[in-house]
């Protein structure tokens, strides 16, 4: 498989692992939470998730490489990958930012009003 190919389907597999709502919340909080990141318990506690559920969604985004973990005797300590994060937002930022100009440089900003689901 050539390498852009493959780079796409990498990129698809992270935004499929944070597709699902309690994964978004979990790479969120762990965000705001960074260097020092969240051990299980705080995540759980902080997002009212089981711990049986959290595990599973943890697991998806570590097999992704978007979270880390480290363990602290009898703690596991996750963190957001910021590294693999800023690659995936450089692809899109590449794809419709640089390489077509489908969105302006300038309009890329967090939380833009125009991009907040209406209610």
């Amino acid at each position: 498989m050539p390498a852009q190919i493959k780079d796409v389907a990498r990129y698809a597999d992270m935004f499929s692992a944070m597709g699902a709502e309690p994964r978004l919340r979990i790479m969120r909080l762990l965000l705001s939470a960074h260097p020092e990141g969240m051990v299980v318990g705080e995540i759980g506690e902080e997002l009212d998730i089981p711990n049986s559920t959290l595990s599973h969604h943890l697991d998806k985004l570590k097999n992704e490489e978007l979270i880390s973990m480290q363990r602290e005797g009898t703690f596991l300590r996750y963190r957001a990958n910021c590294e693999a994060l800023g690659v995936l937002l450089g692809f899109l930022y590449a794809e419709c930012c640089t390489r077509n100009k489908a969105v302006e440089p300038e309009q890329v900003v967090c939380c833009a009003p125009n991009l907040r689901r209406k209610s």
